[in-house]
């Protein structure tokens, strides 16, 4: 397979063959005979009413449609304060202008307080900084949920898992009508609410709350998506049930899973109420730990790295690609406002994770002088249960104040278990595995690992908001406090064999046990003043005071073989250390805004101190640093679809306890991890432009993104190396680390099929330096990605899509160029949803996967396929009986590979193979006075945009 692109090349260049022809008219006044500006013209397919075009008139009331296929529609005229105007029109394939002639519209009195305003709108419309989609314009298959709806988005790629990526950069937050569900997890929306419920998609970078407030950005950014929710769909009853068996492919398990999903909304009053069971990697949430590193396996220090990841271990719906997951979980949303001075939104949620991980993989290091290969084989089981609680409460004090308080802890358990086995080879070993012996042979080591963890990670953050007389006149206080407490006990076992060159070999064997104890509080209080210039200036004063302190205690027993337990102290690898990081933050900023433009100028000084007490030692480290930190920010905008925005940020980042603690982490007895209590903070600047644009002519929409990072003491590995292939790291400040990442997306509907096209490009550029047994060694790793999709609601019974990716990935070290290495990777999957008679239903996707690649020794091919046939029941089809299966070819495979300074890896797992499964699901629609609703797709426009009561976000403004 040379290249995918040409499948889509051909696709596109089928509807150039459609005939196509202009249709213009105009619009007037019925009474005065004067022309109608910016009155909306809807041009609507003849058959389903979908939307085709549509365009608002000019100054003379004229419109004109370019390049309409040849056949039959509806031309929809709508403006605000006359009766709607449609008239069927056709259109001739010999035909090259069509003349709708010219429509007079009458204007109509109407009691505002009786009218209900729908009007189908455009499918994308960009409001200064938020792209916002009409749902209707995107259109899924019956009952399915949100995450389905993402995936049909220009700009928007949803990975397996459930991952969300927008305009390049990853989704941290999802809102419901402008509020929280289920705290900051974006799955729990996606994954768990219907996408017929949905009017507007609307994605923009999301402030923090006190940047929103004062209207000042302080570069305090997360990518954000809010659901608006359809306004007849705010009061009723809906949800998903659903439970399902089979067998597997080995016989030795049956895969079930079963799932609650149950929702009553009134009003700004919404109560939800999910649950499931299964173990088949489904999840519908994100799996979270509070333990660095895992449970007890230390933190991983510096780096970086680029990873490909390839394979698909989820049933349905993802889950974890390299591992079986079995899953427990359970959860209620609240949200709900008590007049028009407080509402509150507040979830729990608990779950229990049972991770089971089988891998093989291969790392070849680069090193120096020489270069060898590590095998490993690994099995890890973890299971993780956790509670978590969030909440967010706002109150306003008077007219001019407001008071908002987000507590949110989660408390958990984690047991883990661990075996590993490897071997480390030289290069003769490596050419010749069949003749393995003591002379090639550089070391093996079999480690058994368990441990058990408990922990405790809270934050509370207290807002106080107050406006005054003056427009743009504003003061507020924002306290934060964040507490994490994790405690681990874990048993090390270890059997260690060292090969000499003459044939000598040096045995060691670790039966340890060790207790971490780590807490970390975090207070921070930042203040901040308003005071508006003119009507177009506003200059900002703020001050921030920060208090990190962390707490590291290790303690490590050897075993006594006279007593059989674990009471030999080590000193060497015990250690209490405490480090706190003091900062005080002193800045002001300017912004001016304009109607076509806004810019913002800054400058901070901020003083920090960072002191390290090795307890253990009686050693104090204290270190002093003042920074200027200027930042700027630059939006224009072309036109109402067209925007530009530039921003250029500076800050600093303190080196973690884990980094700092100067004791040896023999977790891993081939690769010991140190900390450096001589580390500085990082200094980063960082430059990131972005552009959208849409076409409303031609449905044409582009998103670009650039996006460039530059660090000043970086914080990397400094790897020291044995002849015997054990290894020491230890984090150490370099400077020469840079990373680029640019994204462009480019959207566009073809009517013909029906279809909406989507080319994305990715580059990423890592320049990284890092230390090899005392050398500098400079590493460069460049990514280029091309990615096509084209997804087609053809009609009401045939939905198919079709997508493709070539990544193409290298690494070049500057050490040795002989590990110099590139990567292939390849997938092409497509999907089918059709209804067939008798209220059946046939569902099939398949994922073909290629990598190729210097170090994989041969080119590996692999496809997943899944088939699904489903039976519709009850009067709307809200019930569903439904027989699949999974991974058809039993083929399915997971293939990751990771890139850092030192070494290239290879890693296979242990995923999902074929399973067949019995299902029913029964889907409930109740809204409006109780009558159920068809769950399919709905055919009136989408009503006009939720305009929340506080209009400051997460609120989203329009």
């Amino acid at each position: 397979m040379r290249s995918l692109l040409p499948v889509f090349l051909c696709l596109i260049s089928l509807t150039t063959a459609v005939a196509q022809s202009q249709l213009r008219g105009a619009v007037i006044d019925s009474t005065s005979r004067k022309p109608l500006m910016e009155a909306t013209v809807s041009l609507l397919s003849g058959r389903d009413s979908s939307v085709v075009n549509f365009m608002i008139t000019d100054g003379d009331g004229a419109f004109a449609f370019k390049n309409v296929a040849a056949g039959t529609y509806r031309l929809l005229i709508t403006y605000v304060g006359y009766r709607n105007q449609s008239k069927r029109i056709s259109i001739a394939a010999d035909k090259p202008v069509t003349d709708a002639g010219t429509f007079e519209m009458t204007s109509q009195a109407v009691n505002l307080n009786e009218v209900v305003v729908k009007q189908e709108g455009p499918p994308i419309v960009i409001k200064q900084d938020t792209v916002e989609f009409n749902a209707g314009a995107f259109k899924t298959q019956p009952n399915a949920m949100v995450e389905n709806m993402l995936k049909k988005l220009p700009g928007v790629e949803v990975d397996r898992d459930g991952t969300i990526k927008a305009q390049g950069q990853e989704v941290k937050k999802v809102l419901v009508d402008g509020k929280p569900f289920f705290g900051d997890d974006p799955k729990m929306a996606t994954r768990n609410l219907p996408a017929d419920i949905i009017d507007k998609i609307q994605l923009y970078d999301q402030q923090s709350d006190q940047s929103q407030f004062s209207g000042i950005d302080d570069g305090d950014r997360s990518k954000t998506i809010n659901l608006v929710t359809k306004k007849n769909k705010r009061k009723g009853y809906f949800g998903q049930q659903s439970v399902g068996a089979g067998p597997n492919e080995t016989n030795d398990d049956i895969r079930y899973a079963a799932r609650l999903n149950l929702n009553r909304f009134n009003g700004n009053q919404q109560i939800s109420l999910i649950g499931q069971a299964n173990n088949i990697n489904q999840q519908g949430f994100t799996g979270q730990t509070i333990f660095g590193g895992g449970a007890g396996l230390g933190a991983n220090f510096g780096g970086g790295g680029v990873m490909i990841s390839g394979g698909r271990s989820g049933g349905g719906n993802g889950g974890n690609s390299n591992a079986i997951t079995k899953t427990l979980a359970g959860g209620l949303n609240y949200r709900d406002e008590f007049g028009k001075k407080a509402d509150v939104a507040a979830s729990y949620f608990l779950n229990d994770l049972t991770t089971v991980t089988d891998q093989q993989s291969r790392r070849q290091y680069a090193l120096p002088d020489t270069s060898y290969q590590v095998n490993q084989n690994s099995r890890s089981q973890n299971q993780v249960t956790s509670h978590r609680f969030n909440m967010r409460f706002n109150y306003q004090l008077d007219s001019l104040t407001t008071l908002r308080i987000t507590p949110g802890f989660t408390i958990q358990n984690s047991a883990y278990q661990s075996m590993n086995q490897s071997q480390t080879l030289t290069n003769e070993a490596i050419a010749n595995v069949e003749q393995l012996d003591s002379t090639n042979l550089i070391n093996t080591s079999t480690t058994q690992y368990n441990s058990t963890g408990t922990g405790i990670s809270g934050n509370n953050n207290a807002l106080l908001m107050r406006k005054f007389k003056r427009k743009g006149r504003t003061l507020s206080l924002n306290w934060n406090l964040a507490v994490n407490n994790q405690n681990t006990d874990g048993i090390n076992q270890s059997i260690n064999q060292f090969f000499g060159q003459t044939g000598g070999r040096k045995n060691q064997n670790i039966n340890q046990r060790n207790e971490q104890t780590s807490k970390s509080v975090t207070n921070s209080i930042n203040l901040t003043y308003t005071e508006p210039l003119s009507l177009s200036k506003t200059l900002e004063f703020h001050y921030n005071f920060s208090n990190n302190r962390n707490t590291s205690n290790r303690t490590v027993n050897d075993f006594d073989e006279a007593t059989k337990e674990y009471e030999l102290f080590n000193p060497t690898l015990s250690n209490n250390f405490v480090n706190t990081y003091l900062t005080n933050r002193l800045g002001s900023t300017l912004q001016n805004k304009r109607l076509k433009y806004t810019y913002a100028l800054g400058f901070d000084m901020q003083q920090a101190s960072l002191r390290s007490d090795n307890q253990t030692s009686d050693v104090t480290l204290q270190k002093s640093f003042t920074n200027l930190l200027p930042n700027a920010m630059f939006t224009y905008s072309f036109s109402k679809n067209r925007t530009l925005r530039l921003n250029y940020r500076t800050r600093t980042n303190a080196p973690s306890v884990s980094q700092l603690q100067p004791v040896p982490d023999n977790t891993n007895p081939l690769n010991i991890r140190l900390g450096n209590p001589n580390l500085k903070q990082e200094f980063t600047n960082t430059v990131s432009l972005n552009y959208n644009n849409f076409q409303q002519t031609t449905f044409r929409s582009v998103f670009a993104m650039l996006n460039a990072t530059q660090t000043n003491n970086k914080i990397v590995n400094a790897t020291t190396f044995t002849n015997q292939g054990a290894q020491t790291t230890q984090p150490v400040n370099t400077n020469g680390y840079y990373t680029m990442n640019a994204f462009l997306a480019i959207g566009r509907r073809f009517q013909p099929l029906k279809a909406n096209v989507n080319l994305t490009s990715n580059v990423n550029f890592n320049r990284g330096v890092s230390l090899v047994n005392s050398q500098t060694n400079r590493s460069q790793n460049w990514t280029f990605s091309q990615g096509a999709r084209i997804n087609s609601n053809f009609d009401e019974k045939l939905e198919f899509g079709l997508s493709g990716n070539i990544s193409y990935q290298t690494a070049l070290y500057s050490l040795q160029t002989t590990q110099n290495t590139e990567y292939f990777t390849k997938s092409l999957s497509g999907d089918l949803y059709y209804q067939l008679p008798f209220r059946l239903v046939f569902t099939t996707d398949v994922t073909y996967n290629n990598y190729s690649g210097k170090s994989a020794g041969s080119v590996q091919n692999f496809s997943l396929w899944n088939v699904a046939l489903t039976r519709q029941f009850f009067k709307n089809r809200q019930g569903e009986l439904k027989i699949q299966v999974y991974d058809l070819l039993n083929q399915n495979r997971s293939i990751s590979r990771n890139v850092t300074e030192t070494y290239t890896e290879e890693t296979q797992s242990r995923v999902l193979n074929r399973y067949f499964m019995l299902s029913f699901t029964y889907n409930l629609r109740r809204f409006g006075s109780g009558q159920t609703q068809r769950s399919g797709r709905e055919r009136q426009g989408p009503d006009q945009l939720y305009q929340p009561r506080n209009r400051q976000r997460p609120e989203r403004m329009n």
